[in-house]
């Protein structure tokens, strides 16, 4: 089985790529997605996919048969609560996960009642429409430690070289109140390059320098919570060599960026 990579992806807002866009808003970062199946040595024998959407005490992974959809946006038209992402689950890769987590010392366990968020389903509707390769949800842990993210990262790299596909799903700038304001531009791309130099990092110097990303030029204005910046930490934790920025663009007058880690 070919070695898949880790990937940190933006998976928009809401459910973005299946409403009317006349500006074409979201164009570009649908394409991104559209195109990731295309950049990978072969399709994926599943995909475990980090949701910036869940958050637990200890890591949790998906493990129904059938996940159903957890449609956690608001106020969006009907139509996108009828969405369908009738996807194969994978009990077996959510128990394997949760122990390799268990063998490196983290707290993990499987939910077999848990659905897919739009952190998930959505961007996959787009990468991979047609629904047939299992997917299981990875949850964040509540303490958005960046250091164990990346250490959780690390435990799970064995499931690359099984064919899994590693997706940290969120948005490389996540100020809601900051999206669509001009005077957010600048600063957004102070960060976005100091996450861009990071990330290209090799693997023990990367990890150190996200550690600390809080203290990067416009960190916390990028993040005044950082859940949709730590699905990052789990991708790069899976591999030691060097990341590769894969897709970067303004998208509401902030820099939105997306990497790859082989």
């Amino acid at each position: 089985m070919t070695t898949q990579p880790g990937f940190y992806i933006p998976h928009g807002g809401g459910p973005c790529f299946f409403m009317d866009d006349p500006q074409g808003m979201w164009t570009g970062m649908e394409a991104f997605l559209r195109g990731l199946s295309d950049t990978l040595p072969e399709a994926p024998r599943a995909i475990l996919v980090v949701s910036a959407h869940w958050e637990t005490d200890g890591f949790r992974f998906t493990a129904a048969e059938r996940p159903p959809l957890v449609f956690d946006y608001y106020g969006f038209p009907p139509h996108t609560y009828e969405l369908r992402y009738d996807v194969p689950g994978s009990p077996a890769l959510a128990g394997r996960a949760a122990s390799l987590l268990r063998d490196a010392g983290l707290a993990a366990d499987v939910d077999a009642e848990r659905g897919l968020d739009h952190g998930v389903f959505v961007p996959l509707l787009v990468a991979f429409p047609e629904a047939t390769i299992p997917v299981v949800e990875m949850s964040l842990d509540r303490s958005l430690d960046p250091a164990l993210h990346v250490a959780a990262g690390k435990a799970l790299a064995p499931l690359r070289e099984d064919g899994v596909l590693i997706l940290g799903s969120g948005m490389s700038f996540h100020n809601m109140r900051a999206y669509g304001d001009p005077r957010a531009t600048e600063p957004s791309h102070d960060f976005d390059r100091w996450l861009a130099d990071a990330a290209t990092q090799p693997g023990p110097a990367r990890a150190a320098a996200l550690d600390h990303w809080a203290q990067a030029p416009a960190g916390r204005f990028s993040h005044p919570r950082e859940e949709h910046l730590i699905p990052m930490m789990v991708a790069a934790g899976t591999s030691e060599n060097a990341g590769r920025r894969v897709y970067g663009q303004d998208v509401m007058r902030t820099a939105i960026a997306g990497f790859r880690f082989d």
